[in-house]
């Protein structure tokens, strides 16, 4: 059946492997370069105690997802892999067969230790391939070439059921030729996923200097819409239509983690930096671990968890998160599911004035989606409709 007709939101695992062989220019996630070995043994030890303490936060569950993210989670060991699994095995119910998926980068994948992973368990391979582009390569910091990433994704598509990649688009200099020759590329070697994300420049990050400094300049933003549309167009043409803003699938092969997230379900987050959302009490709780490695691993250590901040959301915060994640979605919202989250429906006076803006649009009686048009401009359109 496909993901996005069984629409229950779901129970996902999300487990952070803080380390990368190299921090990349443009990135801001938690991640974490280290020149000694990394005691893998220290960490899936606390992993296994994070989450003994989470399965006492959330009572007994059916777990529908496990991803394995970072970071660069194929660094790990299979061993390490295989231990994070059981443990998750151990604490909440795993039914056979659910989607497990770890993150891996093109320059450190190995056969042999994709064939561990797909031992352990893991289903789902999602590559950070960027670019198919030499240049942009080495622009983007990636310590991989066009050769290795096709190497690792034919392997990928040899030992696992399921692959995903990720390309990054709107480049300096990058034509509307260009990327759709590339995308064109992609297609050709994806199995059934494609992430496609715009160039941001993240603050605190070295492109944010640089392009500060007008060492390079990125598409405007009416060039990067044009590239939005024709990747759009271009995915649809071949059968992977966009189900978020910025992923693309096969129907039936959407991601289930990434769709847990979305359609505001609940999800337990382990290890440095990561985040959780769950139901706690009858109320939905945030977790948010440590970010340095070593420090969250003595905190886990000393006391069964590194979860440092969260907080309980009110009613309406839930409302504005359900808003704000459900309309990246196609498939949109719920509105009586809004509706529970806010005690109140949404004002009919802002979705006429969105809807003849040709923003959002209805699905039936029941559901809420943003158009294409609406997608350029989630943030305002979100913020228009929580008011």
């Amino acid at each position: 059946m496909s993901m996005l007709l069984d629409r229950a939101p779901g129970f996902g695992v999300y487990v952070h492997w803080p380390f990368c062989a190299a921090k990349c220019p443009y990135c801001d996630f938690n991640s974490h370069v280290r020149h000694q070995p990394v005691d893998q043994d220290r960490f899936a030890s606390a992993f296994e105690a994070e989450l003994a303490t989470m399965r006492e936060r959330t009572g007994p569950r059916e777990v529908t997802s496990i991803f394995l993210g970072g970071g660069t989670p194929s660094l790990m060991k299979p061993e390490t892999v295989a231990r994070v699994l059981d443990a998750v095995a151990k604490n909440w119910t795993v039914p056979d067969g659910i989607e497990v998926t770890l993150e891996a980068n093109p320059s450190s994948v190995e056969a042999e230790r994709f064939r561990g992973y797909r031992a352990a368990g893991v289903n789902r391979v999602s590559l950070g391939v960027q670019a198919l582009d030499d240049k942009d390569l080495r622009f983007l910091g990636r310590l991989h070439n066009v050769e290795e990433a096709l190497h690792a994704i034919g392997l990928a598509r040899e030992i696992f059921p399921r692959l995903s990649f990720d390309l990054i688009y709107a480049r300096p200099g990058q034509t509307p030729e260009a990327w759709a020759s590339e995308l064109g590329q992609a297609i050709g070697h994806a199995a059934d996923h494609l992430s496609l994300y715009q160039l941001t420049i993240e603050e605190g990050t070295p492109f944010h200097a640089l392009h500060a400094a007008k060492k390079f300049i990125i598409p405007d933003n009416d060039h990067a819409a044009d590239l939005y549309a024709l990747t759009q167009e271009i995915t649809s043409a071949h059968g992977l239509p966009a189900y978020e803003i910025s992923n693309h699938a096969r129907p039936g092969a959407e991601s289930r983690h990434n769709l847990t997230y979305w359609r505001y379900g609940e999800y337990v987050g382990v290890g440095p930096g990561a985040h959780g959302r769950f139901v706690e009490n009858g109320r939905r709780t945030v977790t948010i671990a440590e970010r340095m490695p070593e420090t969250w691993a003595n905190l886990v250590e000393a006391k069964g968890h590194g979860v440092t901040g969260g907080e309980i959301l009110t009613r309406s915060e839930e409302a504005d998160e359900f808003l704000l994640m459900g309309l990246r979605l196609a498939e949109g919202i719920d509105l009586s599911r809004y509706e529970a989250f806010s005690g109140r429906g949404l004002s009919s006076a802002r979705l006429s004035m969105l809807q003849g803006e040709g923003l959002v649009a209805p699905i039936g009686n029941s559901r809420l989606r943003a158009t294409a048009a609406g997608m350029i401009v989630l943030d305002a359109v979100v913020a228009d409709l929580a008011r």
